[in-house]
């Protein structure tokens, strides 16, 4: 990792409350696996080792705002695609018990290889999707966070999501910018699920500038048993959502 990625690294770290510093060994290594396997598997557009330390690690880092991933958990990262927030967060927060999904077998491959490479043994990925995942018996509501970094609006991700919970569990929601018409979208959709919308806490991403919107629902009951429903259609019919 250059002098520059590593100064971005540790402020980016800094402003949202972690010391990257220990770490750098660790993330430096994250950064050169993450080059050789974009090489095969197209894990990420980025390029530069700035724009990897930033809007990957240091993005990453940030929904580690308001404290919801402290302490021994069991969290599960829906569509990890390359590793993130997995990564960064396993190395700063190593009690994290943390199981990776994602939908392409190459890159839970990827990221399985990665985690024997640092030494993560807290890191288990499963491939395949959300809507049958979250119907399967050993993953369905025995997770203490969800964490997702995310395009998809906030009605699939609540439906998506909290199916893995326990109640009492949080869905840890990184976006950017989001209207007022689908945050009230999202807050129908986690009640019909079994959450509720805790927190909207927006800022901007340390150094870039980039907005960015960390939401936090609680599961306060158990998901109906016809949530998720079938492979598609959460995306395709959003809950009280139209879909673009």
């Amino acid at each position: 990792m250059n002098e520059e990625a590593t100064r971005l690294l540790i402020e980016g770290a800094q402003a949202t409350g972690v010391d990257a510093a220990p770490h750098i060994g660790a993330f430096a290594d994250l950064l050169r696996l993450l080059q050789e396997g974009n090489a095969r598997h197209n894990l990420t557009a980025l390029k530069t080792e700035e724009d990897i330390v930033l809007k990957h690690f240091v993005d990453s880092l940030t929904c580690l705002r308001g404290g919801h991933l402290q302490g021994s958990l069991r969290v599960l990262d829906l569509g990890t695609g390359g590793g993130f927030p997995t990564f960064p967060l396993a190395i700063v927060q190593p009690e994290l018990q943390i199981t990776p999904v994602d939908a392409t077998r190459k890159k839970i491959e990827y990221v399985r290889a990665t985690a024997e490479a640092l030494n993560l043994p807290q890191i288990t990925p499963r491939s395949g999707r959300a809507e049958e995942l979250g119907r399967d018996p050993e993953l369905r509501g025995t997770f203490d966070r969800v964490v997702v970094r995310a395009v998809a609006a906030l009605p699939i991700l609540a439906e998506l999501a909290l199916p893995f919970l326990k109640v009492g569990g949080l869905l840890v929601a990184q976006k950017g910018p989001i209207t007022p018409e689908e945050l009230n979208a999202g807050r129908r959709a986690a009640r019909e699920v079994g959450g509720e919308v805790r927190e909207v806490d927006p800022f901007s991403l340390p150094v870039t500038g980039d907005d960015r919107t960390l939401i936090v629902i609680e599961k306060v009951a158990a998901t109906p048993e016809k949530y998720p429903r079938a492979v598609g259609i959460p995306n395709s019919k959003p809950l009280f959502w139209r879909a673009k």
